[in-house]
């Protein structure tokens, strides 16, 4: 799907299509994959210890899985940085699909 870096979606459910469009390449969602299993045991972890630091880590490994995925695999430029919201709601629902099996990872 070739959509313009500034297009503008109406509603999320139109924005979602686009975002997987941009996850095509397997690595890179298995790059977004990793980040943000490891972002979610980041956060645990700062629940656990409250070290702020945590939050920080997890943020820098649920970001750079991400954009690792779209540098060096889809060779193409993160959705969030467009779209913030959307690319993040985004994320987890594609994090769900790949978790349930209902996207291949």
């Amino acid at each position: 799907m070739s959509t313009p870096a500034r297009a503008r979606f109406a509603s999320f459910a139109e924005f979602y299509p686009y975002y997987l469009s941009q996850h095509e390449d397997r690595r890179c969602r298995r790059a977004h994959f990793f980040g943000t299993s490891s972002a979610i045991a980041a956060v645990a972890q700062f629940i656990d210890s409250m070290n702020w630091w945590w939050l920080l880590f997890a943020f820098v490994s649920g970001y750079g899985g991400a954009w690792i995925g779209h540098f060096f695999y889809e060779k193409n430029k993160p959705a969030t940085f467009d779209y913030p919201w959307y690319s993040f709601r985004a994320d987890w629902i594609m994090y769900w699909q790949m978790l349930t099996g209902k996207l291949s990872w």
